[in-house]
């Protein structure tokens, strides 16, 4: 199992920057796919962005696209968002989840893991 702890939301202006980070506990991190959601008030949660094992491929919504991106640390079992040119329709509760995955591809459903999300309000 693996339990994820994510960090670095708050308020932000218009046009601001977040990094966001998910620290996972547990063995094995490198054996995760893992990804971003979001949740904004009275909508559904969406997938935002996800990372495959090794880091290397990547698949962002549309939304996000030129301004967001996904890295991680399998040295220091962690996934980091850093999010520029953020506008106020980015406001939403983030949640960084997990996925055993077999191959170095990017997967989002089924995240049997799931931290407990970090806000981020985007307001001027």
């Amino acid at each position: 199992q693996v339990q994820l702890v994510e960090s670095g939301g708050g308020l932000v202006q218009p046009g601001g920057s977040l990094r966001l980070s998910c620290a996972a506990s547990g063995r094995s991190f490198s054996m995760y796919a893992m990804a971003w959601f979001r949740q904004a008030p009275g909508k559904e949660r969406e997938f935002v962005v996800g990372i495959s094992r090794s880091g290397g491929r990547t698949d962002y919504v549309d939304s996000v696209k030129g301004r967001f991106t996904i890295s991680r640390d399998n040295a220091k079992n962690t996934v980091y968002l850093q999010m520029n040119s953020l506008k106020p329709e980015d406001t939403a509760v983030y949640y960084c989840a997990a996925r055993y995955s077999t191959s170095d591809t990017i997967t989002y459903r089924s995240m049997p893991y799931w931290g407990k999300g970090t806000q981020v309000t985007v307001s001027s």
